[in-house]
């Protein structure tokens, strides 16, 4: 006999866990990096969740052609503004931008809410 409401929740949790949400783990640091050059215009919009508080939505704005390092420096003086003083950022290699948390600030996770630029590659490393 099948148990349709058994299947249903194997595939809810299949697909959790597809997404990644479930195996999230926060860091102190992250590295952000970007390969590819755009090859459309569109936002970038990363969320910076901190354990315990709200996420914050950053949108950053990417021109048609931008190469992985302009892309890197926008999206670095995007994340700037808008953390202010709870984070440090840096680029590395060009390419490259690390998000560290100030020294008493909760520990964070870093994702892609969604992006509309093609061809624009970014993968997240806790450090």
């Amino acid at each position: 006999m099948r148990h349709p409401a058994r299947q249903l929740a194997a595939l809810a949790l299949a697909l959790l866990l597809a997404s990644g949400s479930v195996l999230a783990k926060p860091s102190n640091k992250w590295r952000l990096e970007f390969s590819g050059a755009a090859e459309s215009p569109g936002e970038i919009v990363l969320r910076i969740a901190p354990i315990g508080g709200e996420p914050i939505d950053v949108t950053v704005a990417i021109e048609g052609n931008d190469g992985e390092n302009r892309i890197a420096g926008k999206v670095r003086d995007a994340l700037k503004a808008a953390l202010k003083a709870d984070y440090r950022l840096e680029r590395d290699d060009g390419e490259d931008v690390l998000v560290k948390r100030r020294w008493g600030r909760p520990l964070f996770e870093v994702s892609l809410a969604s992006s509309t630029v093609k061809a624009v590659r970014i993968h997240f490393d806790r450090e």
